[in-house]
């Protein structure tokens, strides 16, 4: 279970109020970091995602010391890191929420289901599943249990 995952974009409050019109959760703001906001899901898993300032790293603290925040004016602000994640909204109204952003969503196979790569700002993306594609993940993630 995956109770938050964290991403960093230009526009935090944006991006933030981009992702609650899929999501159709609450938006608080994150206070260890300026200009931080975290999506709330408003399941019953507390599921969210926190929006850091671009650039945002977060660095190892020392002893007994909790992890630190930097800024590193030198990274590029693409990751690797990303996540699938379902939505309650369909694939036309995902699209059609990309595009009015210039931001792109496109439906892509990902090996016996299909995902909509999501592109926050153009740098970041999240691979988001329709109800019908979040039961073909599943089907497939069951075949690939069975090995």
């Amino acid at each position: 279970m995956i109770h938050h995952y964290s991403i960093a974009v230009e526009d935090t409050k944006k991006v933030a109020e981009v992702l609650n019109k899929l999501f159709k959760g609450h938006i608080t703001k994150f206070t260890p970091r300026e200009n931080s906001y975290m999506l709330w899901f408003d399941d019953t898993y507390g599921s969210a995602i926190e929006l850091y300032p671009i650039k945002t790293e977060m660095l190892p603290g020392k002893d007994n010391e909790a992890a630190k925040f930097s800024t590193n004016v030198k990274a590029s602000g693409y990751t690797a890191t990303h996540a699938a994640i379902s939505v309650n909204v369909d694939k036309e109204t995902i699209i059609k929420l990309g595009k009015s952003l210039g931001w792109r969503a496109k439906e892509l196979p990902r090996g016996g289901f299909n995902v909509i790569e999501f592109w926050l700002e153009n740098r970041v993306m999240i691979e988001l599943l329709t109800p019908e594609m979040a039961a073909d993940y599943l089907e497939a993630f069951a075949r690939e249990k069975k090995i």
